[in-house]
């Protein structure tokens, strides 16, 4: 069932009135007057709805239904990267969305090459390939994509969380599993990952200091887009949420 989350979207008196960018693409999905779609409110609220008209700049749908988005993990989940190269970042957003992120952030460490200015641009784009995967994946929100210009902030941000999983493939450091094992007492986490080069001891160093767990994810060395998605899938298989 085509999905509109609530951007451009108004709705009142059981009627769902869709406008801009959604309206047009449902012209350019053919949909016709009493087909179903969804229109979610991106607080994990979904509309069901059939579609009345459907004209040039808007559509019109009646709301047949209201129910909770199922799609939508118990656990708000934080992925926080350090910034890569290229388009490793597209990949990182689109997989983490799909795998259950409540929010992907960004941030600037020791052996990032790309610099912040560099990737400011590119905000706007990030956040539209969340939106689209949002979309896909069926999710009843739209995690926000953000870039954090300094690696104490991604600090900052991590231990808000009831439980804040820090990924580094050296020194000492617990199992992913046995950090995982709080996963369904907690309806807050976050997880950080590197790079392309990983950390610097002293990032870890401050990562310890705030009190997260130091993680390892086996003998593998993971690609830094592979990481966070393997991380994320963990902790919602542990925290029940793919069951």
């Amino acid at each position: 069932m085509p999905r509109f989350f609530m951007l451009g979207t108004n709705l009142s008196g059981g009627r769902a009135m869709i406008y801009g960018r959604d309206a047009e693409h449902i012209r350019v999905l053919r949909l016709r007057p009493g087909e179903s779609l969804t229109v979610c409110d991106g607080m994990g609220t979904d509309y069901r709805c059939r579609l009345v008209r459907s004209d040039r700049d808007e559509a019109e749908a009646e709301v047949v239904e209201v129910v909770p988005c199922k799609a939508e993990p118990r656990v708000k989940t934080k992925v926080i990267c350090g910034l890569p190269k290229g388009d490793k970042t597209d990949f990182i957003i689109q997989k983490a969305v799909e795998a259950g992120a409540c929010e992907i952030m960004f941030t600037v460490s020791e052996r990032c090459i790309v610099k912040p200015e560099q990737a400011e641009k590119k905000l706007e784009r990030w956040n539209r390939i969340s939106e689209e995967a949002a979309k896909q994946s069926g999710r009843g929100i739209i995690p926000q994509v953000s870039l954090l210009n300094s690696f104490a902030s991604a600090l900052d941000a991590a231990k808000k969380c009831e439980l804040a999983l820090f990924m580094y493939e050296t020194g000492e450091r617990e199992s992913l599993s046995n950090a995982l094992s709080e996963a369904k007492n907690v309806t807050t986490a976050a997880i950080i990952t590197g790079p392309e080069g990983g950390f610097e001891k002293y990032e870890v160093d401050l990562a310890r200091a705030c009190g997260m767990h130091i993680c390892t994810m086996g003998n593998r060395i993971l690609r830094c887009e592979t990481a966070p998605i393997v991380a994320l899938s963990s902790l919602m298989f542990a925290s029940g949420d793919l069951e």
